[in-house]
């Protein structure tokens, strides 16, 4: 048995698929079969359960799978710790988030840091929505995870940074532009650009308009919320995204208005690690400049 059967064992379990794993890691799905099978051999028991669609771990799978994956993300962090004793000052700090927030919610943070600590390598590894975040923080040796704060997810913790409040992006020229703030009865029937379905913010914002008993009308689907506001600029519907740190609300936004929806319940974005109290210093200072940015941000828009 060796870290490395370990780690690809703790990977096909996150993964539920030894064919993924395998192309994540540029392997053969022979090769990653091998590593579990070793551990099947030395542990004397069957630790994967096939089905027509993948695996999952059996009830003795289980519990190696979380034991693993303590004692991987344990290690990872003990060598982190390491190399900072060894550098100093000059370790590193990794960060997986979506490919627009460190624009929007990071850009003073890094700044401050990188002058406090010039020496630290900052990584930033994007990724398409806080699922994939929560995978590549459980599968890599990252520090955290910026993602929209959702429920309860095996091996992470999350931390709430900032509720961020919905707002209505529309054209100059829409109906609704001149208004202070839209109640939610309003948005119905709607043009709604919509956001990814397999996105957090997507849910949620599902999750309430059905509640609530909003019906939209939709023909357009993006990828992120920048690309909802371009599309509700050029006058392909009405976005509601959340208002970001700094933006004024109501205000308007070049050819844009934003107008505030105080109907719908704030989005919570936030931190995420497999462990708050094994971060290294450089990381855990990292994580309180931003969310302290954010916070002044929000308190001065």
């Amino acid at each position: 048995m060796t870290l490395e059967d370990l780690r690809v064992f703790v990977a096909v379990c996150r993964a539920g698929s030894l064919s993924a794993v395998a192309r994540e890691l540029d392997r053969t799905q022979s090769a990653v079969s091998q590593h579990v099978k070793r551990l099947e051999r030395e542990t004397g028991v069957s630790l994967l359960e096939r089905r027509p669609r993948g695996v999952v771990p059996t009830e003795a799978g289980r519990v190696l799978w979380d034991a693993a994956a303590d004692g991987i993300a344990g290690l990872d962090v003990a060598l982190r710790r390491l190399g900072d004793l060894v550098h100093g000052d000059s370790g590193s700090v990794r960060v997986t988030t979506g490919g627009t927030t460190v624009r929007h919610f990071m850009s003073e943070a890094v700044v401050a840091f990188r002058r406090r600590y010039p020496q630290v390598n900052l990584e930033f590894q994007t990724e398409t929505s806080s699922r994939s975040c929560f995978d590549a923080l459980t599968a890599d040796n990252l520090d955290l995870a910026w993602v929209t704060i959702g429920g309860p997810v095996r091996g992470i913790e999350q931390r709430p940074v900032i509720d961020l409040p919905w707002v209505l992006a529309v054209r100059a020229d829409d109906q609704l532009a001149g208004r202070t703030r839209v109640d939610v009865a309003d948005l119905t029937d709607i043009r709604l650009i919509r956001l990814p379905h397999n996105s957090t913010s997507g849910i949620r914002l599902d999750s309430a308009f059905a509640e609530l008993g909003v019906r939209t009308r939709s023909d357009t689907s993006v990828a992120d919320w920048d690309t909802a506001l371009l599309l509700a600029e050029l006058g392909l519907g009405h976005a509601v995204v959340p208002a970001l740190p700094g933006w004024r609300v109501p205000g308007d936004h070049g050819p844009l208005r934003l107008v505030p929806v105080p109907g719908l319940p704030p989005l919570p974005v936030g931190w995420a690690v497999r462990r708050w109290d094994a971060l290294t210093p450089l990381a855990r200072v990292f994580a309180e400049t931003v969310a302290s940015s954010c916070t002044e941000k929000a308190a001065g828009a």
